[in-house]
């Protein structure tokens, strides 16, 4: 974006056979930025263009047929400006969401709420497929960090961290309207964000969050690359060694998804 500098992540190969030079990029990574892409990571660049038609489809849907599925148990949609709708609810950001819960917990999987086959046939398998693929490789990856803070492989498995996640896949539709902030700054809560964009750009990080004035660096488009960020659990669980990164979503003009 025009006045900001771009800021150059590592890259790291999730199937490198080297799993010790890539944890120890891993950590660098962390220390550095909280920010860095993943690349061969198992969720191929055409089924990440089927997964982004079919996210289209559904917020290209009219307002009452995706109103029915209102966010319920922090799953399912909630609207453009939902603060409209629903005067309880505080000013957020100008963008929709739709929120899917684990499908590996079997006693939360029914909270799921879903569009009808008719409405959308392929849009249920597509997610679920997209679901278990980021899943799979969000747990690869979470073996590489416990490698990186020295730690056995299995470590997030031995202590229940990885078994059972309380995975969420989020759907995200940014209007890119100009004048306002698509996502404002802001820090993730979990253990690690997997996030996969269809190439409009916008999302900046600010890597010294207490320092005055911040500084914000524009992160680009790698194709075929999931970029990966740090959340405040995996900040805390390191003693602060691993940055939960400040960043934020800048409008460009153009519709964003991810």
């Amino acid at each position: 974006m025009a006045g900001t500098a771009t800021v150059n992540l590592p890259i790291i190969n999730l199937s490198s056979p080297d799993r010790l030079s890539s944890a120890n990029s891993i950590r660098q990574a962390c220390v550095e930025y909280g920010f860095f892409y993943l690349v061969n990571h198992g969720v191929d660049k055409d089924f990440m263009k089927q997964a982004f038609e079919q996210s289209a489809k559904f917020f290209s849907l009219p307002i009452e047929d995706k109103i029915k599925l209102n966010r319920k148990e922090y799953r399912g949609y909630t609207p453009l400006y939902a603060e409209k709708l629903d005067p309880s609810l505080s000013k957020g950001d100008p963008k929709e969401s739709y929120y899917i819960g684990s499908l590996e917990d079997t006693t939360s999987v029914r909270l799921n709420q879903w569009p009808s086959d008719k409405l959308l046939p392929n849009w249920k398998p597509t997610m679920e497929s997209l679901f278990w693929k980021t899943l799979s490789a969000g747990k690869e990856l979470l073996s590489l960090i416990a490698l990186s803070l020295n730690l056995d492989e299995d470590y997030f498995q031995k202590i229940s961290a990885s078994n059972k996640p309380d995975a969420f896949l989020r759907l995200l539709r940014y209007p890119g309207e100009l004048g306002c902030c698509g996502a404002s700054a802001h820090s993730d809560y979990g253990m690690i964000t997997l996030l996969i964009t269809n190439g409009v750009p916008g999302l900046q990080i600010c890597k010294e969050k207490l320092k005055q004035p911040q500084v914000w660096e524009d992160v680009s488009h790698v194709e075929g690359a999931i970029i990966v960020n740090i959340g405040d659990i995996m900040e805390r669980w390191t003693n602060c060694v691993y940055q939960s990164t400040l960043h934020r979503v800048m409008p460009t003009g153009k519709e964003r998804y991810s």
